[in-house]
C-alpha cells in the first residue's frame, strides 16, 4: 500500500558528470537529486558528482514508478537518448511503450 498521500510517484533520470545516465525511483525528485549531489546517494552517483536532472515522469503508484524504472534501465543508452528526445512527454512514452 503506498503511504504517499499525494499520489505522486517519479521515476526519474539524471545526467552524471562523466556523461552517464542514472535512473532512479523517488516521490521528491529534487530532494533525491540534492542527496545524490551531496554524496548520500546511490553508489553510483557518488563518483561521478554533480549529477543534472534531465527527465521525470509522474506515476499514481510506486509499483508503477518502479516497473517503469526497471524496464526503462533495460534499455540501451541509444534507447533511453530516443526515450528521452521524442519529442512526447515521457510519462506518455512510458505508458506507451511499457503499460
Amino acid at each position: 500500500m503506498d503511504t504517499n498521500s499525494n499520489n505522486e510517484h517519479f521515476m526519474y533520470v539524471v545526467k552524471c558528470a562523466d556523461g552517464t545516465l542514472y535512473t532512479g525511483y523517488a516521490i521528491d525528485v529534487e530532494e533525491r537529486v540534492n542527496t545524490h549531489n551531496a554524496g548520500n546517494g546511490a553508489k553510483y552517483t557518488r563518483s561521478r558528482r554533480p549529477v543534472t536532472l534531465i527527465a521525470k515522469a509522474r506515476f499514481n503508484t510506486k509499483h508503477d514508478a518502479m516497473r517503469a524504472e526497471a524496464l526503462f534501465k533495460r534499455l540501451s543508452r541509444a534507447q533511453k537518448l530516443e526515450y528521452l528526445n521524442c519529442g512526447k512527454p515521457l510519462e506518455q512514452k512510458l505508458q506507451d511503450s511499457f503499460f
